[in-house]
């Protein structure tokens, strides 16, 4: 049986944008050792996609 996840990722700001796409490479290497597929949602969310202030 295929086991299937749907994981969204944020990887913010700082050391977050090193950080996520090295944790994405080792969970899908170990999915794929033991027959998990993971579908990625990247979220937009750091200081630079906030809204700027009303007003």
């Amino acid at each position: 049986m295929d086991t299937r996840y749907r994981i969204a990722t944020i990887p913010g700001d700082g050391i977050g944008n090193e950080v996520v796409p090295a944790a994405v490479d080792v969970l899908e290497r170990a999915g794929s050792h033991f027959g998990i597929r993971l579908e990625w949602t990247e979220l937009e969310w750091s200081c630079e996609y906030s809204p700027a202030p009303a007003g």
